[in-house]
């Protein structure tokens, strides 16, 4: 069934059109991401499907009766309002928590918020997080979502994925996260030049079916300038002899990329961040480190030995609030250990991207900016100008001379990281350099760093350029410990699940044990040496004692298995750019996580006997 048609539609913002005689169709069942540069009209887009925007020109028909559910990048909940009545709309406590759909949706998305609490007491991330759950709760035709991941981390991103794959409703979604895009999408839109440029797929699909676009049209253009010249030499020479047309093959997808080289020539980079670092970066020695500084706040390092080496380029994970940052600021100097030794290298020269925008001039013009610091940078074998690093993070021409006040968030966010590079560090710390960032300067963005050589330690909830900048993924788990993860975001996802599940395990065991226990005193009193405890199907009371012995023997087995992995984590992190311990030390810990798992297992099956 279609459920929306656009008919010639025109926009423009002031002289600038965004779109020009657009045409197209959404139907039933349609899993569309919708991408383009920032300003180039996405959200202009969506609201004009929505129905909360009247084009300039064209029509816009929706089917009767549709059921549209949007998420716009600003709510506009009232102060005083609480997030119970925001979220359920007046449901009777009966009616949603008898319903399994609308307690998952709360239990990811609000677990930690009060539900009582008045939306102005809300962060920016917990208002995203509230007016996601809203819209999820309700029962809807048409989903559409503008930047639904903003202030979501990698956990919450996964779950929504995946919800959104079960429902049944047309999803309608403009974001910058590429796995997001992956994961919830079957068609892309690009809205490019005023038009929008049709695709089959998600993101991947998207980026190979758009390059073997260009290459056709290359390879047209090229037989055009052939033919060209080749009728300028007959004309000037004759009739020349006959010759065959050149044919044109249309490759698969694949051999677009048969012989690309990998984006990073990893040993090159490390010899030159060797050379340029020396040994060692940051080295972390027994250290502790709480949140809001010593003995303040959540734990986030408990003794702690862990090393950052040169050329290391490493992703740090954790859910929000675990301390990401503070690791980060630990490593630029900002904030000092609770206790132990933090030794930095006397050949580093760091500089760190923060979540908070630095202050820059507004009176100064965006190239005077950047060309203050430096007018020129190495970057890998290439030396650049500030103009043309300007020009590939989306500055081009004109918008280089634009005044630093008149920029948006994301512009500021772009000119401060370029006056990072252009004073030529050898450490970088990034903190979310992906916020308010397009596909495009994404793209870009990622292509820098990789020609860039030195210790790289980024955070970032955008798991596609996590995993696409960073070599290896390092993980606040809540115990204090900075975890290797060889499986990357999938075993950090899995990790979790496993945490959580055990907890959830450990936690009816014991309630399941105590009350067991106190049942069975009476029961052992009335027969002789206890015999009578059993004469239901549950197990006696020293069956009860057995099992809650070997619960505890496992425990502490699968409490070993960690420390071992923590050891190797720290060997691992020591023999950085020896290739060969590192497969050793890899091999091992995939050992001890086989067995770790292993014992959990039994555990959880032993507690499933304990709670019968």
């Amino acid at each position: 069934m279609n459920l929306v048609n656009l008919e010639s539609v025109s926009h423009a913002f002031g002289p600038k059109p965004l779109l020009t005689n657009v045409s197209l169709g959404l139907e039933q069942g349609d899993r569309i991401g919708v991408v383009g540069r920032n300003g180039g009209g996405k959200t202009t887009l969506v609201s004009i499907i929505a129905g909360e925007l009247k084009p300039d020109g064209g029509r816009v028909t929706h089917n009767r009766g549709l059921r549209v559910g949007v998420l716009s990048q600003r709510d506009d909940f009232a102060p005083e309002a609480a997030v119970r009545d925001l979220v359920l709309d007046g449901r009777a406590e009966h009616e949603w928590a008898g319903d399994a759909g609308i307690r998952e949706i709360l239990a990811n998305l609000l677990g930690d918020i009060d539900l009582s609490s008045p939306a102005g007491a809300l962060s920016g991330g917990e208002r995203r997080r509230t007016a996601l759950a809203k819209l999820l709760i309700g029962e809807h035709d048409l989903i559409i979502l503008d930047e639904p991941t903003n202030h979501l981390d990698i956990e919450a991103i996964a779950w929504l994925a995946g919800h959104l794959a079960q429902r049944r409703s047309a999803l309608l979604v403009v974001t910058h996260d590429r796995w997001f895009l992956d994961a919830v999408s079957t068609r892309t839109w690009e809205v490019v030049d005023g038009a929008v440029e049709r695709y089959e797929g998600g993101y991947a699909a998207y980026v190979l079916a758009k390059a073997e676009r260009a290459r056709i049209a290359q390879a047209a253009e090229e037989r055009r300038q052939n033919l060209m010249r080749k009728e300028i030499a007959w004309l000037r020479r004759g009739p020349p002899a006959r010759t065959s047309k050149p044919k044109f093959r249309i490759n698969a997808a694949e051999a677009l990329i048969a012989n690309e080289p990998p984006a990073r020539e990893t040993v090159e980079l490390l010899g030159f961040a060797s050379a340029r670092l020396g040994k060692t970066v940051f080295d972390l020695e027994d250290v502790t480190v709480h949140a809001g500084g010593p003995g303040a706040g959540p734990l986030v390092l408990d003794h702690c030995t862990f090393q950052f080496g040169p050329g290391d380029r490493i992703g740090l994970i954790g859910v929000n609030g675990s301390g990401k940052s503070s690791v980060l600021r630990l490593l630029s100097g900002t904030v000092g250990a609770d206790s132990g030794k933090l030794v930095r290298g006397r050949t580093v020269r760091l500089a760190h991207l923060s979540q908070e925008l630095g202050e820059l001039d507004p009176t100064r013009r965006v190239l005077e900016t950047v060309e203050e610091i430096r007018k020129y940078v190495q970057v890998g074998k290439k030396e650049w100008s500030a103009s043309q690093l300007l020009e590939r993070l989306g500055f081009r021409g004109e918008a280089q001379w634009k005044v630093v006040g008149d920029l948006s968030g994301g512009e500021r966010r772009r000119l401060q990281f370029l006056r990072l590079i252009m004073d030529e560090p050898n450490v970088l710390l990034l903190d979310e350099p992906t916020n308010d960032l397009d596909i495009e300067t994404l793209t870009e963005l990622e292509d820098l760093l990789d020609g860039w050589p030195g210790t790289l330690v980024v955070v970032s909830h955008d798991r596609y350029f996590l995993e696409r900048v960073a070599d290896r993924c390092v993980a606040l788990l809540g115990d204090g410990k900075l975890s290797m993860l060889p499986g990357g975001v999938d075993e950090y996802l899995d990790r979790r699940a496993a945490g959580a599940a055990l907890s959830a395990r450990a936690a009816a065991a014991s309630s399941s044990s105590s009350s067991s226990s106190s049942a069975a005193v009476p029961a052992s009193s009335g027969s002789e040496g206890g015999a009578g405890a059993s004469g239901g199907n549950g197990p006696s009371a020293k069956e009860l004692r057995e099992l809650q012995k070997e619960l505890n023997r496992l425990e502490r087995q699968i409490e070993r298995f960690g420390e071992r992995e923590a050891k190797l984590h720290a060997q691992m992190a020591e023999a950085a750019s020896d290739f060969e311990r590192l497969a050793t030390l890899d091999g091992e810990l995939r050992e001890i996580a086989s067995q770790k798992e292993s014992a959990e297992l039994e555990w959880m099956t032993l507690a499933e006997r304990l709670e019968s």
